[in-house]
């Protein structure tokens, strides 16, 4: 059996290998370098890999000058801090500058953990999707992984990639081509579309499939990837064609995958059954990933009972257990 490898890890040996040809390329974290993946790095490259300390605003702007000089630095940190404490930073000195800065938020959502619920970052896509043409993008397995670090080092301009840190199975094959922008269909069917994004939900939402393939109801489950720019080509032709349409996101509802499609969806003019899986007007707590999964709804199960729930009902839109805050 081939040996799963840490998503860091393979983000820093994706770096080392474009530090190697590319001596642009450095790296920058707020003391978190072991907790980062990025040790190796710095082993390897000292002299341009960077600890700042526990400032991660000035990481950014550190991050920012060296970009200005001709860098390509990739700063790296907990997503909870890489978008609550850098993000005023990130917005002016970086995209508003209109620089070249990679910002990589680790441990998104519940993949957090015994970190608590103060790095449980549910919001951060939610405050990038407003800086104008950021890119941002969540891989879900190690092999998108090297794959979105070689795409953001090839891209010019700034980019936020929100990655698991963990040791997770492989989604795709080592031969997988990737391009930002694009999403994935993991699994083809017509009664219910999941769009899932990130590590922790694309995979949820696949064994969701195979609940409901026991139930005769099939469902296409596409690896969203790209949150921006989003793949509207792909995407909402399978909106079109499905029975409903499910989003499953390690988020908060309110401004994450869910509330970007439904938004989509009323620009487009589509009427459709929908429904959202994701993190419901809550802020984080501890515990294991498994418990904080079936805690905040985001489990196979709660996505298959939503997707035969829709399948039974006539009602147009099912936004979770207090649609996003408001009262019922």
């Amino acid at each position: 059996m081939a040996e799963v490898k840490e998503m860091r890890s393979v983000y820093c040996d994706t770096l080392i290998d474009l530090a190697k040809k590319d001596k642009r390329v450095v790296i920058l974290d707020a003391d978190l370098m072991k907790a980062s993946g990025i040790m190796p790095f710095k082993k390897e490259f000292n002299n341009r890999a960077i600890d700042v300390g526990v400032a991660e605003a000035n990481m950014i702007g550190v991050a920012s000058g060296l970009s200005l000089k001709g860098y390509i630095p990739f700063a790296s940190t907990f997503s909870c801090f890489a978008a609550r404490r850098d993000f005023d930073q990130f917005f002016l000195s970086s995209n508003y500058a209109k620089l070249n800065v990679k910002l990589v938020g680790t441990d998104p959502g519940v993949s957090a953990a015994f970190n608590g619920g103060t790095h449980m970052a549910f919001e951060d896509i939610g405050l990038m999707r407003n800086i104008p043409d950021l890119t941002i993008v969540e891989p879900s397995d190690a092999t998108s992984a090297a794959a979105f670090t070689n795409l953001l080092y090839e891209k010019e301009g700034c980019c936020y990639m929100r990655l698991h840190r963990k040791s997770i199975d492989d989604v795709y094959s080592k031969d997988e081509q990737f391009k930002i922008g694009k999403a994935k269909v993991l699994r083809k069917g017509d009664d219910v579309l999941l769009l899932a994004l990130g590590a922790v939900m694309v995979r949820e939402a696949l064994k969701s499939a195979e609940i409901l393939e026991k139930l005769s109801i099939k469902a296409c489950v596409v690896d969203v990837l790209s949150v921006y720019p989003f793949d509207k080509d792909l995407i909402l032709p399978l909106i079109e064609k499905a029975g409903c349409v499910v989003t499953c996101e390690n988020h908060q509802l309110a401004t994450g995958l869910g509330s970007q499609v439904a938004t989509l969806m009323a620009l487009e003019g589509i009427s459709k059954k929908f429904a959202m899986i994701g993190i419901d007007n809550r802020f984080g707590q501890v515990g294991t990933q498994d418990y904080l999964i079936k805690e905040y709804h985001l489990s196979c199960d709660d996505i298959a009972n939503k997707a035969k729930s829709m399948l039974r009902t006539t009602a147009k839109i099912t936004l979770g257990k207090s649609g996003l805050g408001f009262k019922k």
